[in-house]
């Protein structure tokens, strides 16, 4: 297990105590022996708003980094999620997304695995590479405007 998938569980056990974990950077940093920046890595790919969290921060002294999972009625989320999308939009943020909506019970995993393979670069292998990640992000679009 890497240090940042340590640093992911350590934060997830504390959201599991409550619905929000107040960390230190400095605290984390001597604690799993590693820079600052490790944290803000591991917060900022692991712990996003696509991902169904939200994160406040304050630096200095005394700051500290406050994520919380956010809780959405179901159409709320999916139109959040609709707006995440943008114009372009690449497999990885596609599954961040699809995986938050199961998360929140929005989605069955089944569904969602359905439309994340309909997304995959293989999918649309036709369409060219270039053009992909806008073709991908129209049709999470539909696919989530359908649902609500």
């Amino acid at each position: 297990m890497g240090i940042s998938d340590m640093i992911a569980d350590f934060i997830n056990e504390l959201l599991a105590e409550d619905s929000t974990a107040e960390v230190q950077r400095s605290e984390l940093a001597n604690r799993f022996n590693c820079v600052p920046s490790q944290i803000n890595y591991v917060i900022s790919t692991r712990f996003s708003p696509e991902r169904g969290y939200a994160v406040e921060s304050r630096r200095g002294g005394g700051g500290y980094i406050r994520i919380r999972r956010v809780e959405a009625d179901p159409k709320m989320l999916l139109m959040h999620t609709v707006n995440a999308v943008g114009d372009r939009l690449d497999i990885h943020t596609a599954a961040a997304l699809l995986s938050n909506c199961v998360s929140a019970g929005v989605l069955q995993e089944g569904a969602a695995r359905l439309m994340l393979s309909a997304l995959s670069d293989q999918a649309l292998r036709p369409v060219a590479a270039e053009g992909r990640d806008i073709v991908r992000a129209a049709i999470l679009k539909q696919m989530l405007l359908s649902i609500m």
